[in-house]
């Protein structure tokens, strides 16, 4: 199963991950940033607060968005 085990907020709307299986990268993230629940994140501020959930060993942030980690793998992958 793929999971984060760390993450880091680069500029703008990167964020720098670590996961499970070794893989780091940047994912970008600002062609993400759509519809009611993520629209929120284009405020810098707001982008920036995130952890890593316990549960879904993903990325999340405070506004209830979070992405599957399948989903920033492949960003990290094909960056």
């Amino acid at each position: 199963m793929l999971e984060i085990i760390n993450a880091e907020y680069r500029d703008g709307f990167n964020l720098w991950l670590e996961f499970n299986d070794g893989t780091k990268g940047i994912a970008e993230l600002s062609d993400c940033l759509w519809g009611q629940v993520f629209e929120p994140l284009k405020d810098k501020k707001l982008f920036m607060k995130f952890k890593i959930s316990a549960i879904s060993n993903t990325v999340e942030w405070e506004t209830g968005a979070d992405l599957a980690p399948e989903f920033l793998y492949n960003k990290v992958k094909h960056r």
